[in-house]
């Protein structure tokens, strides 16, 4: 058997969602509500969420590891900001590996970390790792249950 394929979401899972919001101006906020991630450029102003980037690299020491995303329809720049983002703070270890869709479901692999079961989630066909939920409150937890679960360590 070769080396799992392990899928990461990006918003509130690789990326601070609400760091994006923050830095936006009242005025945009105003017009974009309730919708804020059709705010043009918004996800090109977030940051990594605590333990991601390192977590990412330490993954893809074992795993076969894609960015798998959603992009808001409406917002024609959050598909090339999320690349952006991408080569920002990932730029060697996931070159090429970042998948956008709207089917998750679609995605053939062993695990999925993900804070929602949207997007077909919860028609995927590996495990569903539900970032944020107990057990998996953070990416010390999600990585530890990872290594353990693969006899890694």
């Amino acid at each position: 058997m070769g080396v799992k394929i392990l899928y990461i979401d990006m918003d509130n899972v690789l990326v601070d969602f609400q760091s994006g919001i923050d830095k936006l101006d009242e005025k945009t906020k105003q017009k974009y509500e309730p919708n804020l991630d059709d705010a043009p450029g918004i996800f090109a102003l977030m940051k990594p969420i605590t333990g991601a980037i390192d977590s990412f690299n330490l993954l893809s020491k074992y795993f076969s590891v894609y960015i798998l995303s959603t992009a808001p329809w409406k917002n024609d720049s959050a598909w090339s900001d999320k690349v952006s983002w991408v080569k920002k703070y990932l730029p060697l270890v996931a070159h090429k590996r970042l998948i956008i869709t709207h089917h998750k479901d679609l995605n053939k692999g062993d695990y999925l970390i993900d804070d929602r079961i949207l997007h077909g989630v919860d028609r995927f066909e590996g495990e569903h790792i539900h970032f944020g939920e107990k057990g998996f409150e953070n990416w010390d937890k999600v990585v530890e249950y990872l290594l353990k679960k693969e006899n890694f360590v």
